[in-house]
């Protein structure tokens, strides 16, 4: 007798509309954790064991999560309203296209981007007729591409530097050799490719990133580097 009345209880509680919406949903929100969980174990995956011992770019790390976390919630929470694939792809169009305001995301970092966007819509809009299998299939074939592609097929690591450089006779694309040679030796880098940016021919300078491997990505850091030929 006494458990009738709390299982009406119970169903009447659910039962309350709040905003139009039910107060809870045993079934619904299961599935929600469910599908959370597998979706923050690969984005884990990915950002801190793939992705950051490579890197080392501890920015990067907080708008991974954050933006695996909400384009996840985004997605289930509007799983019922019929956007469906269009949504997906609007969602894409959206964050493909994204600049920070100080600097250009760098195209490794916005396929990272990319991908952990993927990997929320992917666990978040799947629906029963895609099985479970197929699903962890997919998250699985996701992590090994990206293990194979950072650890064994691409064992150097490139990174950058902004450096401010005096030489601008030097940027012609005439002198493009004499630019990268006079650039490894003043800097010690195995530089293989460079990308001119603003020149200034009021102070005779011009801003240059500069692309380089390494074997320690510890090592890495993107920091602004004058150049100066002054003493010569």
């Amino acid at each position: 007798m006494l458990n009738t009345i709390l299982l009406k209880v119970t169903e009447n509680v659910d039962q309350i509309p709040i905003l139009g919406s039910k107060l809870w949903d045993y079934n619904d929100f299961g599935e929600m954790i469910i599908r959370f969980v597998m979706d923050f174990i690969v984005a884990f995956i990915i950002i801190r064991l793939i992705y950051y011992p490579i890197h080392k770019r501890k920015d990067y790390l907080f708008t991974y999560f954050m933006f695996n976390i909400l384009i996840f919630f985004i997605c289930i929470l509007l799983n019922s309203v019929k956007l469906k694939l269009g949504f997906a792809f609007g969602l894409f169009a959206i964050f493909g296209i994204l600049r920070y305001r100080t600097e250009q995301l760098p195209i490794k970092e916005m396929t990272y981007l990319f991908m952990i966007i993927a990997i929320a819509i992917i666990n978040s809009l799947t629906n029963n007729k895609i099985s479970i299998g197929e699903v962890v299939f997919t998250n699985v074939a996701i992590i090994t591409g990206a293990f194979l592609l950072e650890k064994v097929f691409l064992l150097k690591h490139e990174s950058r530097k902004d450096v401010l450089y005096e030489k601008i006779e030097n940027v012609k694309p005439e002198n493009h050799d004499q630019l990268i040679t006079d650039l490894k030796e003043r800097t010690g880098l195995d530089i293989h490719r460079v990308q001119i940016g603003k020149i200034d021919f009021l102070r005779d300078t011009v801003r240059i990133i500069v692309y380089y491997h390494e074997e320690n990505p510890d090592n890495s850091y993107n920091e602004s580097t004058y150049v100066s030929n002054k003493n010569e």
